[in-house]
């Protein structure tokens, strides 16, 4: 029996050992600064277009070592506003419809997150241009689509900084509204269903 326990407490020291020999992952965490980062949005229709901002709430970017392995981003949708219309009236009205059951549904889904699962760095890309295609989930409405786009990270010492602008089609997440591929006679009013997204993020190393 002695030997025994001794053989189980030389096994034990061993495997201590070896695992205090693997190198340990270096996992790092960079939060999102709300108050830095911001979503631009540009929709556009047959007579014009439309922009806007809406709020980051929170989010984080991973790194495990020097390698980029998930992100996710919180947004506010009941933040959204209007930069292009100077009259009042006329833009909280825009404001609202575009909360509304016709467009976000806002009250009912107060907010959208975009997942991130994929970094794929491009090959050759110059200095200023995007170096990284993304992949994730953009969730709007409670609707889930997968999209890829390219992007330009940053890491700066404890700063790590995103800037990406890519177009969806807002009628796989339930956004029909003026779409000219679900309604006819539309003429002038018809809303095109691809609209811009631009994010502009900062995150800071926890």
């Amino acid at each position: 029996m002695k030997k025994i326990g001794l053989f189980i407490l030389m096994g034990l020291l061993f495997i201590n050992n070896v695992d205090a020999e693997q190198p340990a992952k270096s996992v790092k965490e960079f939060k999102v600064q709300a108050s830095e980062s911001k979503v631009f949005w540009t929709g556009k229709k047959v007579s014009g277009e439309h922009t806007g901002v809406i709020s980051i709430k929170n989010g984080k970017i991973v790194l495990d070592g020097d390698k980029i392995v998930g992100a996710k981003i919180n947004i506010d949708m009941s933040s959204i506003i209007c930069t292009d219309i100077e009259d009042a009236n006329y833009n909280h009205k825009l404001v609202g419809h575009l909360k509304s059951d016709d467009f976000f549904s806002v009250e009912k889904f107060p907010e959208s997150n975009f997942k991130a699962t994929q970094f794929d760095a491009i090959s050759g890309a110059k200095s200023g241009e995007s170096n990284y295609t993304v992949k994730g989930l953009l969730s709007i409405k409670g609707i889930s689509h997968e999209i890829s786009f390219p992007a330009k990270l940053d890491i700066k010492n404890n700063e790590l900084l995103v800037d990406a602008t890519l177009s969806i089609d807002r009628t796989k997440w339930d956004i029909k509204y003026g779409s000219g591929s679900f309604f006819d006679g539309l003429g002038d009013k018809m809303i095109k269903d691809k609209f811009e997204i631009k994010f502009q993020l900062v995150s800071k190393l926890n």
